[in-house]
């Protein structure tokens, strides 16, 4: 009897674990494909994006309103009014078009201030204006379009006598008037030549140009097997330079026109180059600088080089053991007034501002510091030596992903936040930065629109509120902020966890995790919005979905984000499956036991690194366009992380190498014509498993680039495979 009863309280306990009722029913289908036609229009005042006029002095704005239609706001002296009359508006458009305009179908779009006070708009394809918004009746007239004029490359001096050119791979620099050759350069030849990029000295007398090695170029081929324009397959080649690849050595060459003369440079300084970037003279044309980024990422230099004698030094150079972010957290800008410059570094292990003096390279002072980061340079004036700063992780309290805004001084005092509210901000600032409209929310808090001015960050008035209220009536959850502990105990790890509109408490719901761990950037979402499909579609089916910045990824310190140094493979796993776990005692309907992942492009390459490295804990994968191995992907992304030269890390991180780990069910998903991450990779992994006998499911979509799994067969395909595999039911049926 006591072995009946306790095989009875086991078999209970199963039963109580065990999901309710069907999922990835007709219902959870239904929902999962009208998500976003349910949610359409349903948040007003929400999207305040303005549009100021010259003198920064006043601004217009649409509001979206219910039943689809918008109004037109202008702002000036702190007040609001609309920015035209409607009925003037429709009576007046009547008589020019010749048939009643409907504003809920035909909407005004990129309406903007005229040369006075007309406003211009666009309307059924064309543009018009409006003489004057504040007369008795209105006069509408169609404007035609400028064509812009294409910005030209130009060669010519600043004084406008000169124009330089190549020819035979060499400068050649001439009078403009009459073409009189004044000087050509003799080294420059078919394997080193001369690329065209020219950079004249304010007074024209000097010229800086680029002398580039020849390397061969890597051709990427594949076929487009079903073409919409031909019956026949086509064959694509593009040029895509790979880790490891040749890469051309760019110097900075140095001739004085004047003196109808070249000036030998050295290249000691610069010996190895991924790139050579930002040439720009003085302003008193006495020297030129550029920044040298050696191959590897492990070194960067601001080189100066003398104007007269071709003498280069170093101004500024960062290095590190592991990588300095090229791509993100590299900023510099001039004060020729004062010979100096404000250079961005991470040296202190977070993104700071330094003011450094041009002549001796030295640090005058910080301009931030702190554990926390700037994240962009929004304006340097000059003038007031001041700087307008995006920052993140500066409040103590609040989510460190958030974006506010502040100033400081060039010396480093007068820091001042110019937002205040407890989420993400996004400013937009009139012409001479003395107002901003701040938008600011969170995932699960809508927007909120003030206009504030610079000086002081005060608030000047509120602008809208959003209202939410007709789209919390369609039963769509907000996403869920949720933080736990990282791999070191101490380190937190932000996320969001998304319910589906019928949450059941009493249910157990398999965990979906959206992934993308890039290093460049992080990506859990953080402002509002009316629909995050990506997750909120999926959990419709009745998942529960989770998206988390684990360590590795961008915009926290630069410990955080060591972690992916030649280590890509890692994807932050260790952080994201204690975050779960930790996550499961505030959801306990999260049934860890049945966890999936999915991701695109690097997402497509953590996904199936999930299963390969982590496959007891994730169950089933959906992996689209993955860089599965780093050495098949761009040279730009992977380098960075990764290094260079190509190391053993490269095959020991590939999805490849390692597909003989496979756990779970797989779907790999490939564009056969993608131009960003070469389709072959998805193959290769493909050949892997079959090689080492592992099941899995594989997806070629014709004729389709980068992304196809986001197509709407590549997103049903998608749906279906997690509900397969992760509800045991059978899609739709």
């Amino acid at each position: 009897m006591r072995f009946l009863s306790q095989f009875f309280c086991i078999q209970l306990g199963f039963i109580a674990l065990l999901p309710l009722g069907a999922q990835g029913t007709k219902a959870d289908y239904e929902r999962w494909a009208g998500i976003q036609e349910l949610t359409r229009n349903k948040v007003y005042r929400g999207q305040v994006t303005p549009v100021w006029n010259r003198t920064g002095t006043a601004f217009l704005y649409r509001n979206a309103l219910p039943d689809g239609r918008n109004e037109w706001i202008r702002v000036e002296n702190e007040k609001k009014r609309p920015a035209f009359d409607e009925n003037k508006f429709l009576t007046a458009m009547q008589k020019v078009v010749g048939k009643p305009v409907d504003l809920v179908k035909t909407s005004v779009d990129a309406l903007n201030f005229g040369d006075g006070a007309e406003l211009t708009f666009r309307l059924d394809g064309k543009n018009w204006k409006i003489a004057d918004p504040n007369a008795k009746t209105y006069s509408i007239l169609e404007i035609s379009e400028r064509s812009r004029p294409e910005a030209k490359k130009t060669s010519i001096s600043p004084d406008g006598k000169y124009e330089a050119i190549v020819q035979d791979d060499n400068v050649l620099v001439r009078e403009v008037k009459g073409g009189v050759k004044v000087l050509q350069s003799k080294d420059g030849h078919i394997g080193d030549r001369y690329s065209g990029e020219f950079f004249w000295s304010p007074d024209s007398k000097y010229l800086a140009a680029i002398r580039s090695t020849v390397v061969p170029k890597r051709k990427v081929t594949f076929v487009e097997t079903a073409p919409r324009d031909q019956l026949q397959p086509k064959v694509h080649v593009n040029d895509y330079t790979k880790p490891g690849d040749p890469l051309p050595i760019e110097r900075p060459q140095l001739f004085n026109v004047a003196e109808k003369r070249q000036i030998h440079v050295s290249d000691a300084l610069a010996p190895n180059p991924y790139d050579v970037t930002n040439i720009r003279w003085a302003d008193n044309s006495g020297s030129f600088t550029y920044i040298y980024n050696q191959r590897g990422h492990q070194l960067l230099r601001l080189i100066s080089v003398d104007a007269k004698t071709g003498e280069s030094k170093t101004l500024v150079e960062e290095s590190s053991k592991t990588f300095i972010h090229y791509s993100g957290k590299t900023w510099v800008d001039f004060l020729d007034a004062k010979n100096e410059l404000v250079w961005m570094s991470e040296r202190s292990g977070w993104n700071h501002l330094y003011l450094v003096d041009r002549q001796t390279g030295a640090v005058k002072n910080p301009i931030t510091a702190g554990d926390w980061v700037v994240r962009r340079v929004i304006h340097l004036d000059k003038k007031n030596r001041s700087v307008i700063l995006q920052v993140s992780g500066v409040r103590s309290g609040e989510d460190p992903y958030f974006i506010h805004y502040a100033s400081v001084n060039l010396d480093g005092s007068g820091f001042r936040l110019l937002t205040e509210g407890n989420g993400t901000h996004r400013a937009t600032f009139n012409e001479d930065k003395s107002l901003f409209v701040d938008v600011w929310s969170r995932v699960d808090s809508p927007p909120i629109a003030e206009l504030r001015r610079v000086s002081n960050g005060k608030k000047l008035m509120e602008l809208e509120k959003a209202d939410i209220s007709d789209w919390l009536k369609t039963g769509i959850r907000m996403p869920e902020p949720f933080t736990a502990k990282g791999r070191d105990g101490k380190t937190d790890i932000y996320g969001v966890v998304c319910l589906p509109s019928n949450f059941d408490t009493g249910r157990r719901y398999p965990v979906i995790e959206y992934i993308y761990a890039g290093p460049h950037d992080s990506f859990v979402p953080k402002a509002f919005s009316p629909l995050h499909y990506y997750l909120q579609g999926m959990a419709e089916l009745g998942f529960i979905l989770v998206q988390i910045d684990g360590m590795g990824t961008s915009n926290r310190g630069k410990a955080f984000h060591d972690v992916c140094w030649q280590n890509l493979g890692d994807s932050g796993f260790p952080d994201r499956i204690l975050w779960m776990k930790e996550a499961q005692k505030k959801y306990p309907q999260m049934d860890l036991e049945r966890v999936g992942v999915y991701g695109g492009s690097a997402g497509g390459q953590s996904s199936t690194r999930a299963l390969l490295a982590y496959g007891d804990f994730y169950k089933v994968a959906v992996s689209d366009c993955g860089c599965h191995d780093n050495r098949m992907d761009k040279i730009w992304w992977n380098e960075q992380w990764m290094g260079w030269p190509i190391g053993p890390h490269y095959e020991e991180q590939s999805n490849v190498t390692q597909a003989r780990n496979l756990k779970g069910k797989l779907l790999l998903i490939v564009g056969e014509v993608d131009t960003n991450v070469d389709p072959a990779s998805t193959m290769q992994v493909a050949d892997a498993l079959i090689k080492a006998d592992k099941d899995f499911d594989l997806l070629v979509m014709t004729s389709a680039n980068h992304g196809s799994a986001e197509s709407p067969y590549g997103r049903r395909r998608r749906a279906d495979f997690f509900v397969r595999h992760l509800h045991g039911a059978e899609p739709r049926k």
